[in-house]
């Protein structure tokens, strides 16, 4: 679509799941290739956008190469860039490695008419999600604070569910104590999520769900047990205009997974 000057334009990269070793593979695959890839395509077919949004499980060997890793590629596009943990990481050192005026891990950002609000739904040492209270407490502090402004929430855990019984085991935990309190907020508009590991567009009320591909393996959809889908990787885009509307796409990568590991019963 044709970006006005009054929309915001976000690309939103997920569960890109960075190895120490950029040569090392996961499920048979070379995670840093494929994003590398997934993140030259989205440039390629945008000119460019007003903010990245990485939505947790940045790395699978959280250290702190894989985070310079992924520092150094969203340097390079000189784009604010909002980093936000998934199960997979390790938040302080995140914390440490993006702390720029570009890349960082701030828990909120206004931009234009919009607010986009940060969260971290992680449990240390679990797979499954949660919202602390000092995050539900954030959150309402933000929403107070801006009632003005549209908003858009970013979690790496999922709070509806995504039809796969195993991974529905691993949605946020409060899921209800969160979306009774975003229904005090009719400004809340979108909440984006990674760790499905696939595509989701739902309605919950009057705000609308998105979980987004990841930029490496896919989960096997509507699946009751763990399973790998060889769908190619993606990306989402987000176009925020000033009156509140939202129009979203997810694109994949034009080639296919190469080494992928089908048969595997976990990671």
């Amino acid at each position: 679509m044709t970006n006005p000057s009054d929309c915001l334009s976000i690309l939103q990269l997920t569960d890109l799941h960075i190895l120490a070793d950029q040569d090392a593979t996961l499920l048979g695959i070379n995670t840093t290739y494929y994003f590398d890839a997934v993140l030259a395509q989205a440039f390629a077919e945008h000119q460019t956008f007003d903010l990245i949004l990485l939505t947790g499980d940045l790395a699978q060997d959280a250290v702190i190469d894989s985070y310079q890793y992924i520092l150094k590629k969203m340097a390079s596009l000189s784009i604010p860039c909002l980093c936000l943990p998934g199960n997979h990481d390790d938040v302080s050192l995140m914390q440490q490695v993006f702390d720029t005026d570009l890349i960082s891990c701030r828990k909120q950002l206004v931009l234009n008419d919009w607010q986009i609000i940060s969260l971290n739904s992680q449990i240390p040492g679990s797979e499954g999600g949660c919202l602390a209270a000092v995050e539900l407490t954030h959150l309402e502090s933000c929403l107070r604070e801006f009632q003005d402004k549209h908003t858009l929430i970013a979690v790496h855990h999922h709070c509806v569910k995504s039809n796969s019984v195993w991974m529905d085991t691993m949605m946020i935990e409060n899921s209800d104590e969160f979306l009774a309190l975003i229904r005090k907020y009719p400004a809340v508009k979108l909440i984006v999520n990674g760790h499905i590991h696939q595509s989701m567009d739902k309605i919950i009320g009057s705000v609308r769900v998105l979980g987004t591909p990841s930029t490496c393996f896919q989960f096997k959809p509507e699946s009751r047990e763990f399973g790998i889908d060889n769908t190619s990787p993606g990306y989402r885009t987000i176009h925020l205009s000033a009156d509140g509307r939202i129009e979203t796409d997810v694109f994949r990568l034009s080639e296919p997974l190469a080494g992928l590991q089908m048969d595997t019963q976990g990671y």
